[in-house]
């Protein structure tokens, strides 16, 4: 059963997601390919996502499947370093923080936050990236965060300017990531991002659904 498709006809289900200390935001915009529709992501030195406007129970809706392609990969882009922390293409599933199963010190820090940010941030994610370069581990800690763990499906330039096929199971991907259950709720954000390299690139998304 699926809960939702977006075949990207247009951008109304999606909303911006910016960086605070971030100024230059990468382009989210509608193409035509043929007869479909696409997602069209451009970054130039820059970075900024879009989340789809609601929530899901990942339990009930565990699966994800996506049409993806890269024009790119980043030359200095390297998943183990701040540095080069940046793809052409990524998927986040952002989980979302539950005060009713916080501990007291996680509740302090999220009242916090929420302070700060007017929402509480996830508690979580795994980030499902286009990696620049291939290497060992199919999983690796975020240079930035150990609360994010990012999962390599594509490593390299071997299928750089072709459509691939992905699908995942969050369930089982976040236990593998963290050797824990994930929380009930999470979001979808896609990004192109390229702020700490510098560099540019173009990438493409024909289709992302939710299912069981």
């Amino acid at each position: 059963m699926v809960l939702f498709h977006e075949d990207f006809a247009t951008l109304d289900n999606w909303k911006p997601f910016y960086f605070s200390k971030i100024k230059r935001h990468s382009v989210y915009t509608i193409q035509k390919d043929g007869e479909r529709h696409c997602l069209k992501a451009e970054s130039n030195a820059s970075a900024s996502a879009i989340i789809y406007k609601d929530s899901f129970n990942v339990y009930d809706y565990p699966r994800v499947r996506w049409r993806w392609k890269v024009n790119n990969v980043y030359v200095k882009g390297d998943a183990r370093s701040k540095a080069g922390d940046d793809y052409p293409m990524r998927v986040y599933v952002m989980f979302e923080y539950d005060p009713d199963t916080a501990g007291k010190f996680e509740k302090l820090k999220y009242g916090l936050a929420k302070k700060m940010y007017g929402e509480y941030p996830p508690h979580s994610s795994l980030s499902y990236v286009w990696a620049s370069k291939e290497g060992p581990e199919s999983i690796i800690v975020s240079p930035y965060t150990d609360r994010a763990m990012m999962v390599m499906l594509q490593m390299g330039v071997k299928n750089v300017g072709t459509w691939q096929e992905q699908e995942i199971g969050i369930v089982e991907d976040y236990q593998r990531a963290f050797g824990a259950k994930p929380p009930l709720r999470a979001r979808i954000a896609i990004m192109n991002d390229s702020d700490n390299t510098g560099e540019h690139s173009i990438s493409f998304m024909e289709y992302l659904e939710v299912f069981r």
